[in-house]
């Protein structure tokens, strides 16, 4: 374990010095790209026009036969696409694929400056970010890179679900946690083939209206099974001073549940989630942005109580120095997303 005073220091002689504060762009949802696709590639530049942030994807949806040329693919937008500012990040392969050398060693020492995140998949531990951690300094001293890449984990197993908190403190190279469900579910024996979402099968029952027949007046209503998951995969991340994402969705048909389980993860504090296909930009970008007359009556409170401090009653709400606090984490998250969206700014009244 590296002293508290040592923790900041870089890890190879000529990196850059690592962040104190993770920053906190508009993060509302990360769109995956196959960087190997020539017309993915093309049409990128609009895709970043309308994402948050742009991920060209080297891990599960590449096939082998075509895992250099996305990571050459991706060089390739590093090096020439005009994102427009928007962030460029990259999902690597797993740490124990022949694969994830090559794309860390190629990605930092060729488009070092442009790349802003390392997704890296199937974190188990704090030891698989100390090794990606070192790895990533020594390329950065290499290339001369002159800002701190950083380290994103996708939570995928149950044993990376024991140590999320570990994880979540492991570097300050540390930008987030992404949720991976599948993976997920796979390693814990859950009875569900879905990406994400709930399951008909995971539901509560309400109790019977008649003592003779049970099956009478009950009321069924499915549950989300990622409740759990989601909620201390934030505590985590708020802990250590990092954010916290929902991952996919892979229905990408049903806009109606992938719009319910975003909106479960955002309530819950999820800054954002994955977009699979444009079509669910849109709906992150809805459901991941806060309700217009919630900031109206968020800044009303802040109005209302400008210290913060003592109990008032507002619109026959009881409002104290906690729910000042809500206020400030809406309004903050609005004045941040209509900075660069007009249509936002009117609807928020800035």
């Amino acid at each position: 374990m590296r002293h508290p005073r040592d923790f900041f220091k870089p890890l190879a002689v000529g990196a850059p010095e690592p962040v104190r504060e993770i920053p906190v762009p508009p993060s509302r949802m990360i769109h995956f790209f196959d960087p190997s696709n020539e017309k993915m590639r093309a049409k990128l530049p609009a895709i970043a026009a309308k994402a948050d942030i742009v991920l060209g994807n080297l891990e599960d949806a590449v096939p082998v036969d075509r895992k250099e040329s996305a990571r050459a693919g991706l060089v390739e937008v590093g090096k020439t696409a005009d994102l427009g500012g928007t962030p460029l990040w990259t999902r690597v392969n797993s740490l124990e694929s022949p694969w994830v050398l090559d794309d860390i060693t190629t990605l930092v020492t060729e488009i070092g400056d442009q790349l802003d995140v390392i997704m890296i998949p199937k974190v188990e531990g704090a030891e698989d970010i100390h090794y990606v951690d070192r790895l990533v300094a020594q390329l950065e001293a290499k290339a001369g890179v002159t800002r701190p890449i950083l380290l994103h984990a996708i939570l995928e197993t149950a044993q990376g679900m024991a140590n999320v908190e570990e994880i979540a403190f492991a570097s300050p190279r540390m930008q987030g946690i992404s949720l991976g469900p599948a993976d997920l579910a796979a390693s814990r024996r859950m009875k569900t083939t879905r990406v994400g979402g709930g399951h008909p099968g995971y539901v509560s029952i309400s109790d019977p209206t008649d003592a003779e027949d049970l099956e009478v007046g009950r009321v069924r209503a499915q549950q989300d099974p990622w409740h759990y998951t989601v909620a201390r995969m934030v505590d985590a991340c708020v802990s250590a001073g990092i954010l916290p994402f929902y991952g996919p969705f892979g229905d990408i048909k049903d806009t109606v549940a992938c719009e319910a389980q975003f909106r479960a993860a955002f309530i819950l504090g999820c800054v954002g989630t994955w977009s699979l296909h444009p079509v669910q930009i849109d709906i992150a970008k809805k459901v991941f942005s806060p309700d217009p007359a919630e900031v109206a009556f968020a800044k009303k409170i802040i109005e209302s109580i400008p210290d913060g401090k003592g109990v008032h009653m507002i619109d026959g709400k009881m409002q104290d120095d906690a729910s000042w606090k809500q206020a400030k984490v809406l309004v903050t998250l609005a004045e941040q997303l209509a900075q660069d969206d007009e249509e936002l700014k009117a609807a928020y009244g800035f």
